[in-house]
């Protein structure tokens, strides 16, 4: 067993100062062992408020590493970095981001982002620079988490590195996010290789950036395919959501709010409180399947508390809420379930998430939507010898309306015919895998009757397209 000196004294040498994020000191394996067998910590789940600092400012080589500085001429003071221009104004113009009403830099993956350094000296060829970007705590390479970025020739993560333009005392550089990088909050460092060891600049919560999926990028999962539905199903604010009966369809106005200040936090907040671990939040399909969860706190402390009485009494009334934002802001600041929620609330709410995080999603209202209790594919109804319905004994059931939503993404999980759209449903109806989710549920199967497919495409189909059966209690036959 190694005494908590010692474990402190090995968690100070696991750092990024190599192209692999790791200390030549000890291996990626090794670094393994010791998060599981000394440390016995937890899968990194936090994203937010991370207040440790990250590393010592300056780290010495206790090992042969690649990152050393290289000859420079007779005199030439160290590189040091004095300054980091996020460019903020001129990156998010071309990342579709400006909207986002946050101090701090709002970048999507798979795309060029721009960072201006301003050092003590012009930099020259023999300088030897890289960037951390740092996601959750305990970010490490080999998670994803910890990413770092390199120029010139030596070699680097799976983020993409290179010198934009070099005049006077200021480096242009352009980075590139992996297009199926983590999404988040990411800390940035700026590490110089000066004499025997590693100046990194001070932790600075002002240049963190967001990094979100793009659906402008043809190598992102959520890639959509033309600027119209970007337009629409990414970057529109408001819609409506269609209620009532086929027969009179009535519709609601709703602001989903996205942009608004405090939501995009509150989105990842959402995150951090159901204990998604980090490494997962790159991957578009576990986000949109977790999200159907988590939006409802029906078995996991989720966002929402749905209430289909008329006793609305203590919380606000389902027909009030007009927008996502005070919701997911209230839910953010107290850290507890908002009451009251239905199916267009939760089915809003979800819109703003996605559409925050940058995955193309819309609104859908399904008339006259089964529900089928016994996963059958039958909505089976039974009235009482008078015909009225028989209400104790009815398991299943034919809602006037329902809403859900509907993400783009691709399914990797499955043939690429089943990828775009997908159903997604966070009102709480049945269990799936344990919690009260649907989806996502490819479109395509639905529509074609291929109820096989991951995920709950039978629930779906059957509250679309369902077999209706009548009984009556008494003499049980059926009509």
């Amino acid at each position: 067993m190694v005494a908590s000196g010692d474990q402190l004294s090995i968690f100070r040498r696991i750092t990024p100062l190599n192209p692999n994020g790791l200390s030549s000191l000890v291996s990626p394996n090794e670094v393994f062992s010791c998060h599981k067998k000394v440390f016995g910590l937890p899968v990194p789940n936090k994203n937010l408020h991370i207040d440790h600092d990250d590393f010592r400012e300056f780290e010495p080589f206790e090992r042969k590493t690649d990152f050393i500085p290289r000859s420079v001429p007779a005199g030439t003071e160290p590189l040091t970095v004095v300054g980091v221009d996020m460019l903020k104004d001129f990156n998010e113009a071309k990342h579709y981001t400006s909207e986002y009403m946050t101090n701090l830099l709002v970048v999507r993956r798979g795309q060029q982002f721009t960072i201006n350094l301003t050092c003590n000296r012009p930099v020259m060829p023999q300088d030897n620079f890289q960037m951390e970007f740092l996601i959750g705590a305990d970010p490490a390479a080999n998670k994803d988490s910890l990413v770092v970025v390199t120029f010139g020739n030596r070699r680097g993560a799976s983020w993409t590195g290179k010198i934009l333009g070099n005049k006077n005392n200021v480096v242009s550089l352009g980075i590139t996010a992996h297009p199926k990088a983590i999404v988040g909050l990411y800390r940035i460092y700026v590490a110089v290789s000066v004499g025997n060891g590693m100046q990194r600049t001070e932790k600075d919560p002002n240049t963190n950036i967001y990094m979100l999926f793009n659906p402008w990028c043809p190598d992102d999962d959520v890639f959509y395919p033309d600027d119209a539905g970007r337009m629409e199903y990414v970057l529109n604010s408001t819609g409506l959501i269609y209620q009532g009966t086929a027969e009179h369809v009535g519709e609601r106005g709703w602001v989903y709010g996205q942009f608004e200040e405090g939501v995009l936090d509150a989105c990842i907040y959402i995150m951090d409180a159901c204990r998604m671990p980090i490494n997962n939040r790159g991957d578009i399909i576990t986000i949109v399947r977790s999200a159907s969860a988590l939006i409802n706190s029906q078995d996991d402390n989720g966002v929402l508390i749905g209430n289909w009485s008329n006793d609305f009494s203590m919380g606000t009334p389902p027909t009030t809420w007009t927008g996502s934002a005070k919701i997911l802001l209230q839910y953010h600041s107290t850290g507890a379930p908002v009451s009251f929620a239905q199916c267009w609330v939760y089915a809003g709410v979800l819109n703003t998430f996605l559409r925050c995080l940058g995955i193309p999603s819309r609104l859908i209202t399904n008339f006259n939507s089964a529900h089928d209790n016994t996963g059958n594919l039958k909505t089976e109804l039974i009235f009482k010898a008078d015909g009225t319905p028989d209400r104790r004994n009815t398991r299943d059931s034919i809602w006037n309306y329902h809403c859900w939503n509907e993400a783009y993404m691709k399914r990797v999980d499955l043939p690429p015919k089943y990828s775009g759209w997908q159903v997604v449903d966070a009102t709480p109806q049945e269990t799936s895998d344990g919690y009260f989710r649907c989806g996502p549920a490819p479109v395509i199967a639905i529509k074609n009757g291929e109820l096989c497919h991951p995920f709950d495409c039978g629930f779906v189909f059957a509250e679309v397209c369902c077999l209706i059966s009548k009984h009556f209690s008494l003499s049980k036959t059926r009509v």
